[in-house]
């Protein structure tokens, strides 16, 4: 059985986590608060970050490699279009999210507004909460620009970069800072995402001292 080294609200692990249930693989789940730096964590990801997937002495890190791996070893359900140019987008948009999301509105909500306070190092800064607020405003309307010509981001088949996007926004709407309102294409495509299995485990995460709005896990919204 895999093994998965996690923390509930990173967005990079809720995104291998989606993966492994869709694609049903057994994982075994292992909270890792890795601003700690424990020191046979580091020895299995020097780099110090979640996720990393293990299965005996086999290891590996970084999110994007993860899954890739994933979708070769176990391919079905495909997470990547057989068409090239879908493959290609697929991955652009993934990329999308865990590099230009990720800087301009993840790392300036969530992490400012939980992490902070479970690693102890202070206060969120209000600067940066202030810019994500306005950073996820357009990329909500980008996203809603993508769903007018597609039943999903990269296309017209659900693929990693739904997970991926799914995966930042279900953080965002622990905190509920997610304006689910501004743009009903999205809205429409995260009910549907969310009511998917693989999405259930994420929506009983809880983490100690927040309390995610009544909404987070209901599937109607």
């Amino acid at each position: 059985m895999f093994r998965l080294y996690h923390q509930p609200l990173s967005p990079f692990s809720r995104k291998i986590r989606l993966v492994l249930a869709e694609k049903k693989i057994d994982v075994e789940l292992v909270e890792e608060k890795y601003w700690e730096k424990r020191l046979d964590f580091l020895r299995l990801n020097p780099g110090g970050k979640v996720p990393v997937l293990r299965k005996g002495s086999f290891v590996l890190g970084e999110s994007s490699a993860i899954f890739e791996y994933l979708e070769e070893t176990c391919p079905t359900p495909a997470l990547l279009p057989r068409d090239p140019a879908a493959r290609a987008e697929a991955r652009r948009l993934q990329g999308w999210f865990d590099d230009k999301f990720h800087h301009e509105v993840t790392s300036n909500l969530v992490y400012e507004r939980i992490n902070k306070k479970l690693m102890g190092i202070g206060y969120p800064d209000s600067h940066k909460i202030k810019a994500g607020s306005k950073n996820i405003k357009y990329h909500l309307d980008y996203m809603g620009w993508l769903l007018e010509t597609r039943d999903w981001l990269a296309g017209n088949s659900m693929s990693i970069a739904d997970f991926t996007a799914a995966a930042h926004l279900s953080t965002l709407d622990y905190v509920n800072d997610v304006d689910w309102l501004r743009n009903r294409n999205v809205k429409e495509w995260y009910a549907r995402i969310k009511s998917r299995p693989a999405f259930r485990a994420l929506l009983i995460d809880q983490v100690t001292g927040f309390v995610p709005p009544d909404h987070y896990a209901d599937l109607d919204f």
